[in-house]
């Protein structure tokens, strides 16, 4: 770490708490950012291959101008009547099922999912909630229960119940498709009955539709239509978590419970929304949300200001006119094909994996057996950092490089990419 990290760090853990996060081993000191790129304090040039909150590029100018205008004019809370929510949810729901007709605006995905879960609790007349082993939905008190990699102090609550992560690499019971859907299903009913035989009664099951901090496996085709059948065959709702997979990062689809073959009962909507402006959104049926504005009195200050509502809608406009699920669908392919070809060559990758512009590689250190390399993943994450390219690691066994760009991201980028891979593959 240099001098100038060194001071900023140590400034950083005197005002902001020791042990408050940062990427890799000698952080980066980021000044600037244009599109897929950021730029340190010395002027050097990273592709960012990690970050989903810039979903259309670092700094877009349509969305710097929509807030311009939209703060030189007006900004303030929702008590007062104002079309700019009206429009945007209109919109953005119109993107959905039409089941899914209503919204409630926040300003994280971690607030979305708070709500989200009290939906749960509205509708169903009950408490008990399911999450996988190794997911990941937010910083709330009540969200942090759900996580088993950063578990609250005094640990989880009896309401909530964990099933084993979907692994495609490694499945359950070791066989992939109907058996390791079987096996899933069998662990999500056990969890359904230990809860109703609880005080708390089953109320929802919340999950990314990707699995993306579990590692974004390939699941076969019927899995998610057989889990939400057994969801709501208890009585339960579907709670989808599209912070990472939605807004068209899959390519496929606009959001990832459409390529899974799922209607949720409620979406929730975070990080990529505007760009980087602080927006959330929990999206729902008509009835969910009057049981859940009949049971709760909720309010949020600056949830669907309009300021945000306009650099959200920005975000909506450049998706679909600069055909940017198009661009991820393409992008993607080519970068999993690369990607397959680069693992040919390095006995490292274990897996290749991903949709659209959220993919990846699994690494492991003896690819008959399967042993993670959790060490390997790290070290090569912190040489990518030092050969300007950004990314990280996610997964049960924290050795899957998450590769996730902003949706601009082009196969000029991906060659740049992979080269610098292929090269540092073979250091290690």
């Amino acid at each position: 770490m240099n001098r100038s990290s060194a001071s900023l760090t140590a400034r950083r853990d005197r005002l902001l708490g020791e042990n408050t996060p940062l990427f890799y081993d000698d952080p980066v000191h980021i000044v600037r950012g244009e599109d897929v790129w950021l730029y340190d304090a010395e002027g050097k040039r990273y592709l960012d291959c990690y970050n989903n909150v810039p979903h259309v590029g670092h700094c877009h100018p349509r969305v710097v101008d929509a807030i311009h205008q939209q703060a030189s004019t007006l900004n303030t809370h929702t008590r007062y009547l104002h079309e700019g929510i009206l429009d945007y949810v209109e919109r953005l729901t119109s993107t959905f099922d039409s089941s899914l007709s209503t919204a409630i605006m926040a300003c994280t995905g971690s607030e979305a999912n708070d709500i989200a879960l009290r939906m749960a609790h509205s509708t169903t007349g009950r408490t008990g909630i399911i999450a996988t082993d190794s997911t990941y939905h937010g910083n709330t008190a009540a969200v942090s229960q759900l996580s088993t990699k950063m578990p609250p102090i005094g640990g989880v609550e009896n309401h909530v119940r964990h099933v084993p992560t979907p692994d495609s690499y490694r499945p359950l019971g070791g066989q992939f498709g109907e058996p390791f859907t079987a096996r899933f299903i069998d662990e999500l009913q056990q969890a359904i009955t230990a809860l109703n035989k609880s005080k708390h009664g089953f109320s929802a099951l919340i999950i990314c539709p990707y699995f993306a901090n579990e590692g974004f496996p390939d699941l076969p085709d019927t899995f998610m239509k057989e889990t939400a059948d057994v969801v709501h065959s208890a009585g339960g709702i579907i709670i989808a978590d599209e912070v990472q997979p939605g807004f068209g990062r899959l390519g496929t689809h606009m959001w990832g419970h459409e390529r899974v073959g799922i209607i949720p009962d409620v979406v929730t909507l975070g990080k990529p929304m505007a760009n980087g402006h602080p927006v959330g959104a929990v999206v729902t049926t008509s009835d969910i949300m009057k049981s859940f504005r009949s049971g709760y009195r909720y309010f949020n200050t600056f949830g669907g200001n309009p300021v945000s509502c306009a650099a959200a809608m920005a975000v909506l406009d450049i998706l679909e006119e600069d055909q940017l699920l198009d661009n991820a669908a393409a992008v993607g392919r080519y970068a999993k094909t690369e990607l397959i070809r680069l693992a040919d060559r390095h006995d490292l990758i274990g897996d290749i994996r991903g949709q659209g512009l959220f993919f990846g590689a699994e690494l492991v250190t003896d690819r008959t057996a399967k042993t993670p390399a959790p060490q390997e993943a790290d070290q090569l994450v912190n040489l990518l950092r030092q050969e300007g390219i950004l990314t990280g690691t996610l997964g049960v066994h924290r050795c899957t490089l998450k590769i996730r760009p902003p949706m601009t991201f082009t196969r000029a980028h991906t060659d740049l990419l992979i080269h610098t891979l292929d090269e540092l593959l073979s250091r290690l």
